[in-house]
């Protein structure tokens, strides 16, 4: 079992904030390299899913899927939403599932919370040794440019039982990136009472060169990357973003 995740704590704020804006946004680059490529009925790995904004669409779309996050309470969020899919608690760089899978998935820069270019190349190894020989692989993630967005300043979302903040901050020198999150949720045995609830989530930024000479290493074939504007992302998502394909 992998230890506790900083998107524990904050998995309610997750789950609200962000459930329905990275797939619209992500769609052109996603039909392009996934949905067009793998057949309805193929069994899918959904690597660090979260509460299962992704996973929702596989499953829509006809996928088998097992959904993989090292957040115990995301994946309770995911669970309860997608009892048709398999969920496990396990840590990628870790990875021991039983099965092989037809194709496997990694989405909103995931990977990037992977903090040392060895677990990142460790992560690869776990993901290729659950597939089957020619079994496709794709994720997103982050570069340097998109970091560069990060201005410490905190972006605020409000409802009327929920208040999400979020900032970000970025060290090019260390190519490390913390991103803060506080959470005040109102209560439900008493409306003048709110829990607070906080959280700092840490990424690291690879140059493209490390990342696919990682998946090169791994055992992956047929390794290709594109930035999310060539794939028609929407560009508050895509820039910065890339999107890599490969083959077991």
């Amino acid at each position: 079992m992998p230890q506790n995740s900083p998107y524990d704590s904050i998995a309610g704020m997750y789950h609200a904030l962000w459930f329905d804006w990275y797939l619209p946004a992500a769609m052109p680059a996603l039909e392009t390299l996934v949905f067009s490529q793998v057949p309805r009925g193929s069994a899918m790995l959904d690597v660090c899913c979260g509460s299962g904004h992704v996973t929702k669409e596989l499953v829509t779309r006809g996928y088998r899927v097992t959904g993989v996050d090292n957040s115990a309470d995301l994946i309770a969020l995911a669970r309860q939403q997608l009892p048709e899919a398999e969920f496990v608690v396990q840590d990628v760089c870790a990875l021991t599932l039983p099965a092989r899978y037809d194709a496997a998935i990694s989405t909103f820069d995931s990977l990037n919370h992977i903090l040392t270019l060895e677990e990142l190349a460790r992560a690869f190894r776990q993901i290729c040794s659950a597939l089957h020989h020619g079994a496709i692989f794709v994720f997103d993630m982050n570069l340097h440019e998109a970091y560069t967005l990060d201005l410490k300043q905190w972006a605020v979302d409000i409802h009327d039982n929920s208040v999400g903040m979020v900032r970000g901050q970025y060290d090019p020198v260390t190519q490390r990136a913390r991103t803060e999150l506080m959470w005040f949720s109102r209560s439900a045995a008493d409306r003048n009472c709110w829990q607070q609830k906080h959280s700092i989530v840490e990424q690291c930024c690879y140059p493209r060169e490390d990342i696919l000479d990682s998946l090169a290493a791994a055992g992956f074939r047929d390794i290709q990357s594109f930035m999310a504007a060539e794939l028609g992302v929407d560009p508050d998502l895509g820039y910065g973003r890339m999107f890599v394909t490969c083959h077991r």
